[in-house]
């Protein structure tokens, strides 16, 4: 066995897929974040060209679904050839047989698929490695792939390539389940997964490895995004390192606002936690969810303006030194401190925020609130930030606080 070789592992690229819930009137950075999964496998095979991987792994999804056209595996086929190694992959559940029928694209040479109906082996005979993998023929695959996959080779180095949730994980289907220990009594020295999208090292004796999702597609999936680089020597796994190579990003963040007395100050909150946002980018374009939170005696005055707080936000993510776009704006604001003297508060007698309550569960109440919203959206030429089920507790609040006579 040759002393010392190295390997890509990636999974989870989702070519073709839509950008979740981004909204942005800059049209360069649209234009960056409808084509980040095809720019970050690009990334990815400049990586592995510069580290000069002996061959490379992709454990699943290449795909997001059925091809809307057949310039998606056009992509794939070209950046594959120009890896110019070896390159082993099967079908997840985006990309499964019955969803992606190819079309009259041959596969370069180089690509070496797994087959659907039972597991299969290929081998480098050079390095004496051997592959074992199964690809998904239907979506919902339920049955324990792994269990059925041979055991190791001796002599070899054996890489087993899943794609599962193994157990579980949050956020994904069950496909393939199967167990840690499953895996480790086929007596591999590597084992490829794929399907969950964070990265994750599940074990280290066999190592057992989530490379994440290629490209992060929406704000449920943020921080940086890539696949690993997998070094052996004498015949066992010596590292395991990240290659972030993501184009764009996503991020969710929390600006705290207690005791801030004036929108000045504020600002200067919101502007310092953007500049640590955009530094952690190291340039890339992001996505932000912000949290506004606290207990502030702005807490009023921004919620009634919150559109023009958003652009403000927005105005601040310019300035911010980096490429930062506002994904949703959220406010979780409460007031800070008692009525003004002369503020006259609501009855007491009155509970507003149970009447809203009672109201929000009347299903005639909330049809007629859904059709004011959708009257305002047609006037205003736009969907608003914040749908119902948002609005109505952000009500809720509001009438408490008018009723404990706060003034916000």
């Amino acid at each position: 066995m040759p002393t010392t070789f190295r390997f890509l592992h990636a999974a989870d690229l989702h070519l073709g897929s839509a950008m979740d819930g981004l909204a942005t009137p800059d049209a360069a950075v649209a234009a960056r974040f409808a084509g980040a999964a095809r720019s970050a496998f690009s990334r990815l095979i400049d990586r592995a060209r510069a580290e000069a991987v002996d061959f490379a792994v992709i454990a699943g999804d290449v795909y997001d679904g059925r091809w809307s056209d057949a310039s998606i595996g056009l992509y794939f086929m070209r950046e594959v050839a120009r890896l110019g190694r070896p390159l082993f992959m099967l079908a997840g559940n985006h990309d499964a047989e019955s969803i992606v029928a190819r079309a009259a694209i041959p596969d370069p040479p180089n690509l070496h698929r797994f087959a659907v109906r039972r597991p299969e082996t290929h081998r480098i005979e050079a390095l004496r490695v051997a592959l074992h993998g199964q690809g998904f023929a239907q979506r919902a695959e339920t049955r324990n792939l792994a269990a059925a996959y041979p055991p190791a080779e001796r002599g070899w180095f054996n890489i087993g390539v899943l794609h599962s949730a193994l157990t579980g994980r949050a956020g994904h289907e069950p496909y393939a389940p199967c167990t840690p220990a499953d895996l480790r009594a086929k007596g591999y020295d590597y084992w490829a997964l794929g399907h969950v999208h964070a990265y994750e090292e599940v074990a280290r004796d066999p190592w057992v490895v989530f490379p994440g999702v290629l490209q992060g597609r929406s704000v449920r999936e943020t921080g940086a995004k890539g696949a690993v680089l997998v070094s052996v020597e004498d015949g066992r796994v010596a590292a395991v390192e990240r290659l972030v190579v993501d184009e764009v990003r996503w991020a969710q963040a929390t600006a705290e606002l207690t005791g801030a007395e004036d929108e000045a100050e504020a600002e200067a909150r919101i502007a310092r936690l953007l500049a640590g946002v955009a530094a952690e980018a190291e340039g890339r374009p992001v996505a932000l969810r912000l949290h506004l939170a606290g207990a502030t005696p702005l807490a009023q005055r921004l919620r009634a303006r919150r559109a023009a707080l958003a652009d403000r936000v927005r105005g601040l993510c310019v300035a911010s030194g980096g490429e930062l776009c506002l994904e949703s704006l959220r406010l979780d604001l409460v007031p800070a401190r008692p009525a003004a003297a002369g503020l006259v508060p609501a009855d007491p007698s009155l509970d507003l925020a149970a009447l809203l309550a009672e109201a929000a569960a009347d299903p005639a109440f909330r049809a007629r609130m859904a059709q004011e919203i959708a009257e305002l959206e047609r006037r205003l030429g736009r969907t608003l930030e914040e749908g119902l089920e948002a609005l109505l507790p952000e009500a809720q609040a509001l009438a408490a606080e008018r009723a404990a006579g706060g003034t916000g």
